[in-house]
């Protein structure tokens, strides 16, 4: 079926840099699309169970006819911010605006203590905070939220054992504090989407047959200093990857297209079996990426992930 024009010039791009994002794998994951999906360039119900940055979807949204989508994400913090950006997109844009013209007036020195001020704050805002019930007070935070992820070092969002955001300040000589254009189209995007905080089995009653669902879950550590389960409290260790597998196991049977993402652990040892044994019934390709986030230069680079679909073509 033709897409409308309306819908043809959504352009929307992720508002948030996110750990683990995938920018880089869309044209392997848009090859491995459902061929009936990519013929028509349409898919009537998209899920994804991880939404983190939303570089799929929001991929999705530019190239191909939506008509039902889900987003969930156990961040409830990331949860926040999209229902921000879908329901009160020009107030928070008047926030960022007038954050950014605060900021970028300063010196450098004046700029990181205006950093750790707006971080301080965030801080002692999540203390007692309404994460339940949406309220004016989300827009703010929101704005904090997304200030900090513009200016912070390396431009990530991380949160220690108590669930405080510790990155430190970042020296960018002009960071685009509000981009008006793209949150415009974010919330374009989301109008018709719903979106849930929530663990990925919270995603099974959105799910029917013919949906198409994308996994991308916190990936299992490459080695002990690339640990990115670590950039949101909680993590995601093997037990749960298990969890994952029995899901999309389930999930199979309901008749959804699933494709899953993960690292590669023969990156680090060739004799690691744990995602071959855990997908064993199902197609599992191995494609080539870049390993961006780790503190240690030396060990980023070229690697392998893994791309797992219950279907062929």
């Amino acid at each position: 079926m033709a897409r409308t024009s309306r819908e043809t010039c959504i352009n929307a791009k992720p508002f948030l840099k996110w750990a683990g994002g995938k920018k880089q794998l869309l044209f392997e994951f848009n090859s491995r699309l459902p061929l009936h999906m990519r013929n028509r360039k349409s898919i009537e119900s998209y899920v994804e169970p991880f939404v983190g940055g939303g570089a799929m979807f929001f991929f999705l949204k530019r190239h191909y006819r939506v008509r039902k989508s889900s987003l969930f994400d156990v961040n409830r913090e990331l949860i926040m911010a999209y229902k921000v950006v879908k329901n009160d997109c020009k107030a928070l844009i008047e926030e960022l605006k007038e954050m950014e013209d605060i900021h970028l007036e300063k010196s450098e020195e004046a700029r990181k203590k205006n950093y750790y001020a707006v971080r301080k704050a965030y801080n002692l805002q999540m203390d007692g905070f309404g994460y339940e019930d949406y309220n004016d007070g989300w827009i703010k935070r929101t704005s904090y939220m997304i200030f900090l992820n513009k200016t912070c070092f390396n431009g990530l969002f991380r949160q220690n054992m108590a669930g405080k955001f510790n990155v430190p300040f970042g020296r960018y000589k002009n960071p685009t504090i509000c981009d008006e254009t793209n949150l415009t189209e974010v919330a374009r995007a989301l109008k018709t989407t719903e979106i849930f905080c929530g663990d990925f089995t919270q995603s099974e009653a959105c799910i029917e047959n013919g949906s198409f669902v994308y996994l991308d879950p916190p990936y299992r550590p490459l080695n002990r200093t690339s640990n990115f389960t670590e950039y949101c409290r909680g993590g995601f260790a093997d037990p749960d990857q298990i969890k994952l597998a029995n899901f999309f196991e389930e999930m199979d049977k309901r008749g959804a297209y699933l494709m899953l993402s993960n690292s590669d652990p023969k990156n680090e040892d060739p004799q690691d079996e744990f995602f071959d044994n855990l997908y064993r019934h199902y197609n599992t390709e191995r494609v080539d990426a870049k390993r961006n986030i780790n503190s240690d230069a030396s060990r980023r680079g070229n690697i392998k992930e893994l791309i797992v679909r219950n279907y062929m073509h």
